[in-house]
């Protein structure tokens, strides 16, 4: 097991040094902008992600929110003050989704990641369903219910074993 560790970790510093040491064309000059881009973006999502999923975050808009309440009778409850904080709470919300999608998306590619190298290791395990992710919605319902009917039949050997079980008991 720790052999397959090893060489995992082998390729992975591979890939990237492969990835740091690539010659640089003027043809890979977008692509690594994009790719700095790309990159800068993880680091923003997971740092914002991070700070603005905090108690202190919640915390500071509740304040905000409580300030705006506040100084509604200062402004006679007007179109101006309710457009700010409607303005303001559709912004951050329309921002914030595509933060909240990269971190799950990555997270979520992660764990895909790592269920894969648990399959492959484990010896007995079905390796067809490393890819599970990528398979059609009927085929993901056949497998739902193949994994339905084995937990059905492994609850009535369980119960079976149980009434053995007390029955023997007596």
């Amino acid at each position: 097991m720790a052999a397959i560790y090893t060489q995992f970790g082998r390729e992975v510093r591979r890939l990237r040094d492969n990835m740091n040491h690539s010659s640089s064309t003027e043809n890979d000059k977008p692509k690594d902008l994009f790719c700095r881009l790309r990159d800068a973006f993880h680091v923003f999502a997971r740092k914002s992600s991070s700070v603005l999923g905090s108690a202190w975050a919640f915390i500071i808009a509740l304040l905000i929110i409580a300030v705006w309440a506040l100084t509604g009778p200062m402004f006679h409850f007007s179109d101006t003050w309710q457009l700010i904080i409607n303005t303001g709470t559709t912004i951050v919300t329309f921002l914030m989704v595509f933060l909240i999608q990269n971190t799950q998306n990555r997270d979520a590619k992660a764990v895909h990641l790592k269920l894969d190298e648990l399959i492959r290791a484990l010896h007995g395990a079905r390796n067809h369903l490393v890819d599970l992710e990528k398979l059609s919605d009927d085929e993901m319902k056949k497998l739902e219910e193949e994994f339905e009917r084995i937990h059905q039949k492994a609850k009535k050997v369980e119960n079976s074993a149980n009434q053995t079980a007390s029955v023997g008991a007596l």
